[in-house]
Parts: C-alpha cells; sequence; structure tokens
C-alpha cells in the first residue's frame, strides 16, 4: 500500500458532476468482461492471497475481475481506456488488491481499493441505495463507514468506477478515453489528485496491454 500521497484525500473537486457519457464506436459486451488472467497481468501478486499482510483484505485476480467487471456495469463504464485507468489506480493503490485500508498514519478511514478518502467514502455510501439503513448509525465514525463498504466486494472494488463517473469532468473523461497517456496523465493529475510516478505509470502500461486499449 502506498504513503498518502494519495489521492483522493487531497482532492476537492467543487464542479465536476455525474453526467451520460457516451462515445462512439464501443462494444459493451466486449467492455464489461474483465479476465483474471488481465488482472493478473495488471497486477502481479494477485494470483494468489497466501500469507497477506493484512487479514481480510487480500483479493485475488479472479475476485477482482469479477467484482471490476459488475462494478464496469453498473457505473457504465464502457470505453476500455478509462477500465484500463480504473484498475491500474485500484491495483497500484491496494498495492495488487492486498489492501483495502489504508495502515499507515494519515486519514482515518481512508480505503476501498482505490483508497478513498472519508469524505468520498461517505458520498459514495450515500450512492448506495442498500446502505442508505445503515449510514445513519455510523455517519460520524469515518472507519465503521469504510468497513460497510469494504467488507463487500461490490461495493469495495465499485468505488473506483463510481469515482470516476461522478467526480471527474466531463472534460478529463474525453481527454482519458482517448487512451494515450496524455489523457491518462490528466485523469491522474486533475480528478485523482495526486502525482504521475513511473510506478504509476508501470501499472497504467500495463493495464493499457492488457485491455487492449
Amino acid at each position: 500500500m502506498h504513503l498518502p500521497t494519495l489521492l483522493l484525500a487531497l482532492t476537492t473537486l467543487t464542479t465536476a458532476t455525474p453526467f451520460p457519457f457516451h462515445l462512439t464506436g464501443l462494444n459493451r459486451a466486449d467492455a464489461i468482461s474483465i479476465t483474471q488472467s488481465q488482472m493478473e497481468t495488471i497486477a502481479p501478486k494477485s494470483k494468489d492471497c497466501d500469507n497477506p499482510p493484512a487479514e481480510g483484505e487480500c483479493a485475488t485476480g479472479k475476485q477482482a475481475a469479477k467484482f471490476t467487471s459488475q462494478s464496469f456495469d453498473t457505473y457504465k463504464v464502457t470505453n476500455k481506456a478509462e477500465q484500463a485507468a480504473i484498475i491500474s489506480l485500484m491495483a497500484f493503490e491496494s498495492d495488487d488488491f492486498r489492501y483495502n485500508k489504508n495502515h499507515f498514519p494519515g486519514v482515518a478511514g481512508q480505503g476501498t481499493r482505490n483508497m478513498q478518502s472519508p469524505s468520498y467514502n461517505k458520498k459514495y455510501a450515500s450512492s448506495l441505495p442498500a446502505l442508505s439503513d445503515k449510514l445513519a448509525s455510523v455517519s460520524n465514525d469515518p472507519a465503521a463507514l469504510l468497513d460497510l463498504l469494504r467488507n463487500d466486494g461490490t461495493y469495495d472494488f465499485g468505488s473506483g468506477a463510481w469515482f470516476l463517473t461522478t467526480q471527474c469532468s466531463k472534460e478529463v473523461r474525453t481527454a482519458l478515453a482517448a487512451g494515450d497517456e496524455s489523457g491518462w496523465s490528466r485523469y491522474i493529475s486533475d480528478c485523482v489528485g495526486t502525482s504521475v510516478t513511473d510506478e504509476r505509470k508501470e501499472y497504467w502500461e500495463r493495464a493499457v496491454k492488457a485491455l487492449g486499449v
């Protein structure tokens, strides 16, 4: 897991809103089927969860493929360049899906597979109808709120797609969907709110290759 340079804890977005996003020439059937092999190519340590570093947090490439595919279906992320960006972000931040909680001193309640800050976790949880009756009891407890999200694979892996489709601007998504490094760099800097690093780029490059962007 990576020290919070992290991303979403420092991001302040005031103008991005959800919007219907459609690109021409996309094959929906092809776009929402991420395979175990693709996940293991992107996140090599996800081949197994033998001797996990944090009990109860590790997910295999097979599990990650299942839940991530579901999230792309739910949030209609059909563009492969967007998919590659989300998967590479989650794989990088979670150390190949071995963590879903920030264990370093820092922001309490930071987690899910893309290591969202508590403020985004609260927004995310509030968007999930199935959690509506549980939110009141944890609204002032970031760690308990995170547990609601990270203990369910659907929610845990769904945060990356949710974040892209609800918190990133249309301009960022359009640039990202082009599939080049410039668009991906803009997604990392302008929406995720962190810096491009060599290691982060390596994850993205593996994702681009694995998904055939």
